[in-house]
C-alpha cells in the first residue's frame, strides 16, 4: 500500500531546448539538480546532458511552472522554452502514437511543444508540408515525425522547410530513444 505523501505527489518530466549544444548555454546537470531539491521538488533526476529533469512534486502545474520561469531568469536566462509534462500527459501520448512509431525506421523524432509557444500554429504549418518519405503524428504533447530512409532524407520536408519555420527555435526535440527512455525515467 502507497503511503499517503506518494498519492499526492505526481512524476513530472521538464525538457530544456537549446542547452549544451556546442558549448554554448552550458547548463551542469548536477548544479541544475541541487537547484531543483532547493525549490523542494523531490527525486530530481536528470538523463543526458540535453536537459531532460524529471521530479516529483504535489505542487499546482501553474505554480510549477512559475517556480521554473525564475529559476531560470535568475540563474539560466538564455533558457526560453521548456516543456513541463505530467507521467499521466506522457504515457497518454505516447499509448496514442500510430503503428509506424513502433517500427524501425531510418529517423524518428519528436517535437515538443514548449510552454510559450504557438501549437496550434505548429501544427498548422505542418498540415501544409508536402511529406516525401516521411509521415507525420500530431499528438498533444508535440508532433512525432519519422523519415523511412536515411538516402532520402536530405530531400524531406523536415530538413528542407522544418528549420526554416519561426516555431523550430521554440520546439525542443527529442530522436525516439529518448522520447522512449523518458517514458521509463517517468514509470519508475
Amino acid at each position: 500500500m502507497k503511503k499517503l505523501e506518494e498519492i499526492s505527489s505526481l512524476s513530472y518530466v521538464l525538457l530544456l531546448r537549446g542547452i549544451n549544444v556546442g558549448g554554448k548555454n552550458k547548463v551542469v546537470m548536477s548544479e541544475l539538480r541541487q537547484l531543483v531539491t532547493d525549490m523542494g521538488f523531490a527525486n530530481v533526476k536528470t538523463y543526458i546532458n540535453s536537459g531532460n529533469l524529471f521530479f516529483q512534486s504535489e505542487k499546482p502545474r501553474a505554480d510549477i511552472l512559475a517556480q521554473f520561469e525564475q529559476l531560470f531568469a535568475e540563474n539560466y536566462p538564455f533558457i526560453q522554452y521548456f516543456s513541463l509534462f505530467s507521467q499521466e500527459d506522457y504515457e497518454k501520448d505516447y499509448r496514442a502514437l500510430p503503428d509506424w512509431w513502433h517500427r524501425d525506421l531510418a529517423r524518428k523524432d519528436v517535437l515538443f511543444f514548449t510552454e510559450k509557444m504557438d501549437k496550434e500554429r505548429a501544427v498548422e504549418r505542418v498540415r501544409s508540408f508536402s511529406l516525401r518519405d516521411e509521415v507525420v503524428h500530431f499528438g498533444v504533447l508535440g508532433i512525432y515525425w519519422g523519415k523511412y530512409t536515411e538516402s532520402e532524407y536530405l530531400k524531406t520536408s523536415y530538413h528542407k522547410q522544418l528549420m526554416k519555420e519561426d516555431f523550430y527555435r521554440q520546439v525542443t526535440i527529442r530522436n525516439s530513444k529518448t522520447a522512449e527512455k523518458i517514458l521509463k525515467f517517468l514509470q519508475h
